[in-house]
């Protein structure tokens, strides 16, 4: 099931699955996981009975864009179809509010799955902890 994160331990869990799995391979402090954007983002997590498998957030840029944003699924699960099952509910969630368009920064091992949703490479963008390298990608909606 997809939804928004609804109790303390939900988002608790949420929060930690998005640290284990974007920041703390690359030995980051806990509470980097989390932003600003976070208080008016639309959060979703896929669980599984109770445990949360993958995570998304959707930021709504302008009335045409929406932005993706801290993807992850638990190393064991990804391959599953988790993440594309969160993408296709963020996109819809995107579409509901208006807007015409997608981005994304992907990290370059993560090239090939936003392809195959139909995202197209734009260009380099940032160079996440000096040694992620991300590119800005798109998708019409």
């Amino acid at each position: 099931m997809i939804r928004t994160p609804n109790t303390l331990e939900e988002w608790d869990s949420y929060y930690d699955l998005r640290y284990r799995i974007l920041r703390q391979p690359w030995n980051q402090v806990r509470g980097i996981e989390r932003n600003d954007g976070d208080s008016s983002a639309i959060h979703l997590a896929y669980f599984e009975s109770k445990s949360i498998l993958g995570v998304g957030r959707l930021d709504i840029l302008t009335e045409d864009e929406a932005q993706i944003r801290f993807m992850a699924v638990e190393n064991e699960q990804q391959g599953k179809g988790i993440g594309r099952l969160l993408m296709e509910h963020l996109e819809t969630m995107a579409k509901n509010e208006g807007c015409k368009r997608s981005v994304l920064h992907a990290r370059e091992i993560a090239l090939p799955f936003y392809q195959k949703l139909g995202y197209q490479s734009i260009e380099k963008s940032h160079l996440l902890f000096d040694e992620i390298q991300h590119y800005l990608m798109h998708k019409n909606l």
